[in-house]
């Protein structure tokens, strides 16, 4: 009989106007990688923060090694050696490394924290990630990426039986997804449980033991992962088939609507220059932390570039910010929903409406809220947002869905140009195919797309033309019948170290 460590019966969990979870079938068996799979909203979160203490379920059990649990707090489910890295990164930032490492579980000489001895273990910890920082290194001067191989290290620091990975690498380079896949494979072979929750169909059939699908807060199936495919997995989570994920291109860019020249960021980028045109989809490759985030901050006007020019429908833009680029007809649509893109204590209809209170208000500046409603309620339906309804707290959504209300509110603005900073990270297949088509559209329209991806087939299956960045360099520009993953590969790496 298998060696069952962890098994979850008949769960259900009920939010004010959902119903997550429905009487779902969950089990983890020793020195195994369980990938659990499903859509936006299917429940997968859902289950793993009653596994973790962080909520309790209305119905239905869970065993930990054949005895009945509950957990009211997450320091229960540590106690008892369960440990969740959690897909939205909530670091203390004021804080260092080692703090954050050890948070609650200091190490201490009488009275006073043992300062030497935690940052001597927090670099032992880092190592065994890939990570060379120093310890005391505050938590806000780390990227995103860095961030969140931490948050991996800080699960390590447990030594929990099992370890609940909840999108660990929709952040991470594939040399920090690769040590990953290393550290796994060792936590495997001491006998640990891993729950593998992710949305890219490669890692699922590159690590996984056994797959479980949820849909709509239901549970689908268990299947090994060698008795089954891609595309049959993707129809047991979506309940259809996706024959063409990316839409057909049209190829028909029309004017030049921006034009940058020269531009620098003294220390983080330089000497950047592109075209955009009306109708195209202008895509933008690179390793994480290549530049291409911090060019678009620039280009917004978030940061400040130290030279160069922008130029939108041929006007100079002289001291960009972010109120009068979208004054001239831009649109952002960040990498970081939760940081940047969202209020998460506000509606999804304040959200939606946000950046268009000017459009939406009279002349006394009072907001015509029977329109405002009629067109956040046409952006929730256009977009397929799953929430109870419109003055839902935003925080209280998935991922995905949280995705879409940052699109929508974009949408409503009715720019000329959008950028699209990594859309489809922690989307489901399903969602990426409708944001895909969404994005399309919109460039059929005659919009200009600047598009952001760290996935290469989304590069490659969405653009018109290819920029490729490498350590705040553009390396390579390619159109869309020269792309290939090896040309785009060999600019990011700059492997023969030339530029255009």
């Amino acid at each position: 009989m298998e060696n069952i460590v962890l098994e979850a019966r008949n769960v259900t969990k009920r939010f004010p106007g959902v119903l997550a979870l429905a009487n779902v079938n969950f089990r983890l068996v020793k020195g195994k990688v369980h990938a659990l799979m499903g859509e936006n909203g299917a429940g997968k979160s859902t289950l793993m923060k009653i596994i973790a203490g962080i909520y309790q379920a209305d119905e239905g059990d869970v065993f930990l090694h054949g005895e009945k649990v509950v957990f009211h707090t997450p320091k229960q489910a540590l106690a008892n050696g369960i440990s969740m890295i959690h897909q939205e990164l909530s670091p203390i930032l004021d804080m260092t490394i080692a703090e954050n490492l050890f948070l609650g579980k200091e190490f201490c000489k009488g009275k006073f924290i043992d300062y030497r001895k935690m940052n001597s273990e927090a670099t032992a910890l880092m190592e065994r990630v890939g990570v060379d920082l120093p310890p005391t290194m505050l938590m806000k001067e780390l990227t995103v990426s860095q961030m969140q191989m931490i948050e991996i290290a800080k699960a390590l620091a447990y030594n929990a039986e099992i370890i609940i990975m909840d999108e660990p690498s929709a952040t991470i380079t594939e040399r920090e997804i690769a040590n990953l896949f290393d550290i796994i494979q060792g936590l495997k072979e001491d006998g640990r449980c891993i729950v593998y929750i992710t949305h890219k169909m490669d890692e699922v059939f590159k690590i996984a033991d056994e797959i479980t699908v949820f849909r709509d807060g239901e549970y689908i199936g268990t299947y090994d992962a060698d008795e089954i495919d891609e595309n049959q997995l993707v129809v047991k989570m979506v309940n259809r088939e996706l024959t063409e994920i990316y839409p057909p291109k049209h190829n028909k860019a029309t004017d030049e609507i921006l034009r940058v020249e020269n531009l620098c960021q003294k220390g983080v980028f330089e000497d950047i220059s592109f075209t955009l045109r009306k109708g195209e989809i202008l895509g933008f490759s690179g390793l994480m932390g290549s530049g291409r985030t911090e060019v678009m901050n620039a280009l917004f006007g978030i940061t400040h570039p130290t030279s160069g020019n922008i130029y939108i429908n041929g006007e100079k833009v002289d001291k960009p910010n972010p109120r009068k680029i979208i004054s001239k007809g831009i649109g952002y649509v960040t990498e970081d929903r939760k940081g940047n893109g969202l209020v998460l204590e506000m509606s999804v209809y304040d959200n939606t409406i946000l950046p268009s209170l000017s459009k939406l208000s009279n002349k006394l500046g009072v907001v015509n809220k029977k329109k405002a409603l009629k067109v956040a309620e046409e952006y929730r339906e256009k977009l397929k947002i799953k929430t109870p309804g419109l003055q839902q707290t935003v925080k209280q959504l998935s991922g995905g869905n949280q995705q879409k209300i940052v699109l929508a509110k974009w949408l409503l603005q009715n720019p000329d140009i959008i950028i699209f900073d990594e859309p489809t990270r922690g989307i489901d297949v399903g969602a990426k195919t409708e944001i895909y088509k969404l994005v399309a559209g919109l460039a059929k329209e005659g919009k200009a797309i600047i598009f952001i991806s760290s996935e290469m087939p989304e590069i490659l299956g969405m653009s018109d033309r290819v920029i490729v960045f490498y350590e705040g360099k553009k390396t390579g520009e390619l159109s869309s019948e020269e792309a290939t993953q090896e040309k785009i590969m060999m600019y990011a790496s700059d492997v023969e170290k030339g530029g255009v």
